[in-house]
Order: structure tokens, then C-alpha cells, then sequence
């Protein structure tokens, strides 16, 4: 990455526990204090990264609508946010109210459903998800699909069925990186690779991998099969910050990936630090 390139930050959260509540941050200590936009700001100060997309943070689905109007007022300032991903209860008969309710902002680019904690593998297959999912298209909106590795089957049984709505798959699916389990997870990104409407966000590898000695070794088989699969065009750096703190420092992970595209041509990483996030969330629009 050029010193003087353009970065886009295409998946990081904010929380401010006294607004909202979210009620996972009981389970993770590390995490459970605020973090709120100065503090973005400050982490990415010299990184290069000159505009962000900020992802529903999982705050209870009673704020989910009260989460999205905050991203959107902070969207409104002077600073890095670009876009905002709110929640909806994309299965839900009450999806179209919601909708409504949301209504149209030019800084709300797309919806995220949490799928990663459904105790059903093929939760996002159902027929119900799959109409929501099809509806937020319609709408004018993306789907962010967080997904587990045990939950790609579903995820590309989705991705078939709603084939016009832009759909980006975070974190490349949550690979076991800590054992170093390539397959079937390799096998469900080419499915999902295959379909034209589908991107992938290079982020949230750390903290798949081994907290406390990871190296960058342990990350690049996943990253060349993302690579391989949906080319530098389909895919966008996100940091996953603050999650990633839990393995990683901003700088050490934007390092992390630095290493692992160092042999790319500077037009193949101009999309995956900026061209692919801006045209996707239509930054600047």
C-alpha cells in the first residue's frame, strides 16, 4: 500500500453503553466500556484511512432503530463515517413497518441481521429470511451476512435466492483460522464467489485465529482463498474495530493485511482499500 493511498475502513462499530444497551458485552470483558467516535478517530489518525462504514454493533433489537438514527447523526458530521449498515428484523412480518420507520437517509447504504449466534445452522435459509433479504433489494439497500463457517451452506442457499440484492459476507465467513481448517469453508467462499452479486470483507481474521500469537503465517491460506475466489474487485478491507482489539491493534492488523497482498499491483489494491467499499456502499453519493 502506497503511503499516499486512500483507505476505506468498510466495517467498524461504535458503542456508547449509556444510549443503548447491548447485552453481549456482558459475556466479554475486554470489551464492555465505550467506544465512541473520538476514539476511532484517534486509532486511525495516521493510518491512511480517510472515510469508514459503521456496522450495526449488536446493541438489543428494542434499540435497533434508535442505533441506526445515532450512526446516521454522526454520519451527518464532519469525520470518517460514510455510510451506515443499521439493523432489521429481516425475517420478520414487521420488516416492512421497520422499513418505513427507518425511512430513507443518503448515508443508510444497507441492513445487517446478526446471523453468527442462531443456534440453527440454516437460520439464514429459511424461506422467511430469504423474502426480507429480497426486500431490502428492493429497497435500495445491501445485506451484510455475518455468518460462522458451519453456517456458509445456508448463507449460499440465500445468496441464490436473492440474487438482486447486493450482498457482502463479513469477516470471509469466519473460518477456523486458530486449528487452520480450510475445508469445506473453502469450498462454500467459491460458491459464494460464483455468484455475481456477492463481495467479501477482508476483516475479522484475528480474532478467529489464536489471540495471543497469531501470526501472519497463520492468516494467508485463508486470505489467498478469498483472493483467489472473488478477485481484488469483489473485495474490501474492513478492521473490524474495536472487536479486532481483542488480538490486534489497528496498526498491526492494516500491517497484517499490507503483508498479505504485498504482491498485488497498486490498481488491485486501490479496490480493496477503497474502490470496492465506495462503489458497493455508494460512498459519496
Amino acid at each position: 500500500m502506497r503511503p499516499d493511498m486512500r483507505v476505506v475502513d468498510a466495517h467498524h462499530h461504535l458503542w456508547e453503553r449509556g444510549r443503548f444497551t447491548y447485552s453481549w458485552l456482558d459475556q466479554v470483558e475486554a470489551l464492555n466500556r465505550d467506544f465512541l467516535l473520538r476514539d476511532y478517530e484517534a486509532v486511525i489518525g495516521d493510518t491512511g484511512v480517510a472515510a469508514s462504514v459503521f456496522v450495526q454493533a449488536d446493541a438489543d433489537a428494542v434499540h435497533g432503530l434508535q442505533e441506526a438514527r445515532w450512526a446516521l447523526s454522526l454520519a451527518d458530521c464532519d469525520g470518517p463515517i460514510q455510510a451506515v449498515v443499521a439493523w432489521a428484523p429481516v425475517e420478520s412480518p414487521e420488516l416492512e413497518d421497520y422499513l418505513e420507520k427507518l425511512g430513507s437517509h443518503p448515508r443508510l447504504a444497507g441492513v445487517r441481521r446478526l446471523i453468527q449466534g442462531e443456534p440453527d445452522p440454516d437460520f439464514c435459509g429459511r424461506p422467511e429470511f430469504a423474502s426480507g433479504v429480497r426486500r431490502l433489494g428492493e429497497a435500495g439497500l445491501s445485506f451484510d451476512a455475518c455468518v460462522y463457517h458451519h453456517q456458509m451452506p445456508a448463507l449460499v442457499r440465500l445468496a441464490q435466492a436473492a440474487p438482486d440484492t447486493p450482498l457482502v459476507l463479513d469477516h470471509i465467513g469466519k473460518p477456523d483460522i486458530a486449528t487452520g481448517e480450510l475445508h469445506p469453508w473453502a469450498e462454500h467462499i467459491r460458491e459464494l464467489a460464483a455468484m455475481d452479486h456477492v463481495r467479501c470483507k477482508l476483516s475479522g481474521m484475528v480474532t478467529e485465529a489464536r489471540h495471543d500469537h497469531w501470526e501472519v503465517a497463520d492468516l494467508k491460506p485463508f486470505a489467498d482463498v478469498v483472493i483467489e475466489a472473488f478477485g481484488y474487485e469483489r473485495l474490501m478491507f474492513g478492521s473490524d474495530w474495536p472487536v479486532c482489539t481483542l488480538a490486534s491493534g489497528y496498526d498491526r492488523w492494516l500491517a497484517a493485511v499490507n503483508e498479505l497482498v504485498g504482491t498485488a499491483g497498486m490498481d488491485e489494491q486501490e479496490w480493496l482499500y477503497a474502490r470496492t467499499a465506495t462503489e458497493f456502499y455508494k460512498l459519496g453519493s
